[in-house]
């Protein structure tokens, strides 16, 4: 979580992936209750995430460091897909992925951990869950929170 005064922390970027525009407010929302304000930049698939991670396609490159959490069944070019995109290119192999997804099947669980992924969230714990996994590597990340009103 937020260390207070250490200024060697950068703020975390979050890149959301999924191309359902409910779930997408509604992982929002699970962050701003834990209160998580960190930025979060949303790609509607995987090639619009590459997009951004590239810096093509008209997008601004998200910096340094960066999170993404991908939802697995999308269109165009699914989560598993973009992460196996990810491990191939020498720049992006290391990202650090989180599946974000509705899915509990054990197959997709599994296609997940085979690719190197940081963490599999059900969508209805999100933030959370992000928070006790990224809280875990917090002495490299700062996550930003949201003031508590009265403080």
């Amino acid at each position: 979580m937020n260390s207070g005064g250490q200024t060697s922390h950068k703020d975390l970027n979050i890149i959301l992936v999924d191309d359902d525009h409910g779930d997408a407010k509604a992982v929002e929302r699970a962050f701003k209750k834990v209160k998580i304000a960190n930025e979060i930049t949303r790609a509607i698939d995987g090639l619009e995430a590459l997009d951004y991670l590239r810096g093509t396609g008209g997008k601004d490159k998200v910096q340094q460091p960066y999170v993404l959490l991908v939802d697995i069944k999308m269109p165009r070019m699914s989560g598993i897909e973009l992460v196996q995109e990810l491990r191939a290119d020498p720049e992006l192999s290391r990202s650090v992925v989180f599946f974000l997804t509705t899915s509990s099947h054990e197959q997709d669980i599994e296609a997940a951990y085979e690719l190197n992924a940081a963490g599999y969230i059900v969508k209805e714990t999100a933030g959370r869950d992000f928070l006790q996994l990224v809280d875990m590597v917090d002495r490299y990340w700062r996550i930003v929170e949201f003031p508590i009103p009265g403080t």
